[in-house]
């Protein structure tokens, strides 16, 4: 058994929403969590440790995208030793992080009475650009995709090659207007964005890809700029996504949870996304 004092007891669990920008949506998930522990000590932010012969801080990470993939819903939970104000939390660890991974949430986890919050990211809403696609083909192969039953793509996973269908992740899948700046607008450029369920196994945006490729021979000229703009519980009336921090918000209010339906839905998180048009990912060079 290791000697020494006990760690010190969880007091406070924080919930923290990041958003992953620019060139750092090349970084690894890896290179990611090491940039938030010296960020973490930096900030002087009282993380609780492990126990054993190799103490590691608690952090815990839930849904994370791949390289490669930019995001603006990218979720962590940090146990905390002592009592902080999520908002000084918030502004301490984002002025410690580099530029393009930024903190943009942070709420104090609701104890017993809310579900774990990996349990909560049941899907993922993602924005894809095509430069070099018109929208008119785009808009044909969508509708092709969407008007297929089963669509089985092959991928190799962690347990070999596998092959599953797409088609059923996906609950929604449409054509965007491109709304880029006049003048830069004169080469061909499709929009598609999609909400897809989160399954085992799990299904990306370049599986939907390669599933409007092998539908409607749909193969962009370079490769696809992907955006993660939500991610969280899917509401069965909308098909919208709500946000996986309101019951955490809720139970520290004293609040009873109330899911907006509808409009207000819509309207609701559609005021936390970037506009439509916005290149959240920042520029490709």
């Amino acid at each position: 058994m290791p000697e020494g004092p006990a760690p010190a007891p969880v007091i406070q669990r924080l919930r923290v929403r990041y958003a992953k920008r620019g060139r750092l949506r090349f970084t690894s998930h890896r290179d990611i969590s090491r940039a938030v522990e010296r960020a973490v000590r930096r900030a002087g932010i009282p993380v609780a440790f492990s126990a054993g012969f190799t103490p590691h801080p608690k952090i815990s990470y839930a849904g994370a995208a791949a390289t490669g993939v930019a995001s603006e819903a990218e979720y962590l939970e940090i146990a905390l030793t002592e009592t902080r104000d999520p908002e000084r939390v918030r502004a301490d660890l984002d002025a410690a992080l580099p530029a393009g991974l930024d903190i943009v949430d942070v709420v104090a986890a609701g104890q017993a009475k809310t579900s774990a919050l990996a349990d909560r990211l049941a899907a993922s809403e993602w924005r894809i650009r095509l430069d070099g696609v018109p929208e008119t083909d785009a808009a044909g192969a969508v509708a092709a995709f969407l008007d297929a039953s089963v669509i089985e793509v092959e991928r190799l996973t962690k347990k070999g090659r596998r092959r599953f269908d797409v088609r059923a992740a996906v609950g929604s899948l449409r054509v965007e207007a491109d709304r880029r700046a006049e003048g830069s607008a004169d080469a061909p450029c499709a929009i598609l964005r999609m909400v897809v369920r989160h399954t085992t196994p799990a299904v990306r945006p370049d599986d939907i890809l390669t599933g409007l490729r092998q539908v409607a021979d749909l193969a962009p000229p370079s490769p696809p700029l992907v955006t993660r703009l939500a991610q969280g519980p899917l509401d069965a009336d909308t098909g919208e996504l709500t946000d996986p921090l309101e019951p955490d918000r809720d139970f520290s209010s004293g609040r009873v949870a109330e899911r907006p339906s509808g409009d207000e839905a819509v309207t609701a998180r559609g005021a936390a996304l970037p506009a439509a048009g916005t290149d959240v990912a920042g520029a490709r060079s």
